[in-house]
């Protein structure tokens, strides 16, 4: 079971925010209603007929879900180590996008809404500071950009010096040429040249910490949205000789092949790709946005023509990749969509676009609760300077080093926090030593803005939300392996009982052991087809013949996987007439080895892992039975009906 997939999953059916309204209580807990619904919109994102139902099905699943986690932290799973230091690590991930002013994300957003109506297709020359010795030599970088210009002026073709000049290794084979990007693509120094930069030009060199840029705007487009794939990924082992490589991709054309036969992609995904993640979904990979990944890779993408259109194996440094237009989701063009809002706000303070005020933390703060502590200033400033510049006190004083300075909530700042602070920050840029107002100034800015830092989740919901939701996404991943998945791939006993009291449900439909024989054109197919017909205990040697271009997948099938069946009772010797995909000239037959003509009980070993699944839900629902005995639920079926409408 894939962490990453089901913390994610989880997110989705959990978010906590400010209650309003009760929807149902488990146990001496409840459950806010908001919560739920906005847990539910964020999931079910497919319209539906009968809305009441899909909210009575998906509460069933939330409150499953809210009992396992209040388990979880009856348990004390909350106080693990790991769970607790991937809580802090997420926190130190994200909270740097939350530290924003509003006002500047807002001006932001609109700036972001208007650059993601289009998208550009862009051109790079870099040219590093570091010579060939790996030395710093700004001088040199700065005389070879001049030349480059002078070249560009003289109307040369910038891809061309790209090719010849850049610095990005990646020019030497795509001479530049960055594909198209869009907003959020590129970092925001290189965005805002690159949208300012008309269509057919080049802009000034840019002087970024590692050395200079230019870019070029080679052609604009309305931007194109997203786009959901499956995908099936045969890697390339590290180290691959060119036989693993070979048989890569025959392992690639012949599932290719059997897609293009109809057999289903998901099932193929889960059995065959090495992109773990997404095989575990059947391959599906999060909806992909303009620039995320090679440009040779998104010109596949794109090029597919409609919804279940299949590309052809293609090759990338990763290995060879098929992969399956499901949708595309169109760029939204409403300035005013809430969610799409939303959505680029998240975006701009997750890549630090926004060099934000921190007034309005102070502002936040002094409401929150800071209040100076009762003290004589000249007793404090001659207690500092005795602290920081050693001079004596010359007498009894009223304060020492932990004496409160000021407090914030429920936090004390003492002199000797003070002492620490001053140590560092006393003096200015020239050396000089920073009046006592001033620094005391930033000092308590200082203190407000680590305050603010500390404590985000009481300032800001959508920071506690998805803090929350993480850490209930661990727990719930947890308790489920210790309660369920672990239970059921280690009790080999309890497996092995649960398949003989159900062998009834673990059978074979009619099946046939055969060769399937997929042929990367008509021609081939027809002439393979005639040899196996006509010898087909030869059909190795034929196949090893033309092994480029036919791929032969001994296994067994059920009837309506083999090729050109349709209606016809199979028979042990038979091969079937080849079967043409229109859509690209490929083919494939079959010939039938044996037959099953009734379907067949699966031994223990061959429906092992259907019972796996079987005893996992077995456990689930006892102990769901178990924690509903544990905190009884009550629906508040008035809200439930409010909710439904």
């Amino acid at each position: 079971m894939n962490k990453r997939y089901f913390i994610a999953l989880i997110a989705v059916c959990i978010t906590i925010s400010g209650s309003a309204q009760t929807l149902f209580t488990y146990g001496k807990y409840s459950a806010d209603a908001k919560d739920f619904l906005r847990a539910y919109n964020k999931n079910n994102t497919t319209p539906t007929t009968n809305k009441a139902k899909a909210i009575s099905d998906y509460l069933d699943l939330y409150i499953k879900s809210k009992l396992k986690i209040r388990e979880a932290y009856e348990k004390g799973y909350d106080t693990l180590p790991q769970i607790k230091e991937e809580v802090n690590n997420l926190r130190s991930q994200i909270i740097d996008g939350y530290m924003s002013d509003p006002v500047t994300v807002n001006r932001l957003s609109k700036e972001a809404f208007q650059r993601s109506l289009k998208d550009i297709h862009v051109a790079h020359i870099f040219i590093s500071f570091k010579n060939d010795n790996g030395a710093t030599d700004t001088a040199a970088a700065r005389q070879k950009i001049e030349i480059i210009l002078k070249r560009l002026q003289k109307g040369e073709d910038f891809l061309s010096i790209a090719q010849q000049t850049s610095n990005d290794p990646s020019a030497k084979t795509n001479k530049g040429d960055m594909g198209y990007i869009t907003v959020f693509t590129l970092p925001y120094e290189f965005e805002n040249i690159v949208y300012s930069t008309p269509v057919g030009k080049y802009s000034k060199p840019y002087r970024s910490k590692i050395g200079y840029h230019i870019f070029k705007n080679l052609g604009e487009r309305k931007a194109v949205g997203k786009i959901r794939i499956q995908q099936i990924l045969i890697a390339n082992p590290p180290n691959a000789d060119e036989v693993t490589k070979k048989h890569l991709k025959l392992l690639a054309d012949s599932l290719y092949n059997r897609i293009m036969a109809g057999d289903d992609f998901s099932k193929l995904a889960i059995a065959y790709s090495n992109d773990y993640i997404s095989a575990a979904t059947g391959g599906t990979l999060p909806d992909i946005g303009v620039g995320q990944y090679d440009p040779a890779f998104e010109n596949i993408l794109w090029s597919l023509p409609k919804d279940g259109s299949v590309s052809k194996p293609f090759y990338t440094s990763h290995g060879w990749h098929i992969i399956k237009r499901v949708s595309v989701k169109p760029i939204v063009t409403d300035i005013n969509d809430k969610q799409n809002q939303k959505d680029l706000q998240q975006k701009i303070t997750a890549d630090g676009r926004w060099k934000a005020s921190s007034s309005f933390i102070y502002d936040r703060v002094n409401k929150a609760g800071f209040r100076k502590a009762n003290y004589n200033d000249a007793i404090f400033w001659k207690l500092s300077d005795s602290l920081l510049d050693y001079k004596p006190l010359g007498g009894n004083i009223s304060m020492n080093s932990d004496s409160p300075l000021f407090f914030i909530g429920d936090s004390a700042y003492k002199v000797s926090d003070w002492v620490l602070y001053a140590q560092t920050h006393r003096y200015t840029s020239d050396t000089r030593i920073k009046p006592n107002d001033q620094l005391m100034d930033e000092y308590i800015h200082s203190a407000m803005f680590d305050y603010y830092h500390d404590h985000l989740e009481q300032f800001n919901d959508d920071f506690r939300s998805q803090m929350e939701e993480f850490r209930d996404g661990n727990l719930f991943f947890e308790i489920m392996q210790q309660e369920v998945w672990n239970k059921a791939q280690n009790d080999s006993a309890a497996l092995l009982a649960l398949y003989e009291a159900n062998k009834k449900n673990y059978n074979w439909n009619k099946s046939v052991d055969a060769v399937v024989f997929f042929c990367s054109d008509q021609v081939t197919a027809k002439t393979t087809y005639d040899q196996v017909k006509r010898k087909p205990s030869d059909w190795k040697k034929i196949t090893e013949a033309v092994n480029e271009k036919v791929v032969a997948d001994s296994a067994r099938y059920e009837w309506e996987q083999i090729p050109n069946l349709n209606k016809q009772i199979p028979k042990a010797g038979m091969v079937t007439a080849p079967l043409i995909n229109k859509n690209d000239n490929t083919a494939s037959f079959a010939y039938i080895l044996k037959v099953y003509p009734q379907p067949m009980q699966r031994s223990f070993e061959e429906a092992k892992g259907l019972v796996i699944n079987d005893y996992q839900a077995k456990l689930e629902e006892d102990w769901t039975k178990e924690l509903k005995k544990k905190y009884p639920v009550v629906v508040d079926q008035k809200v439930l009906a409010e909710i439904s409408k």
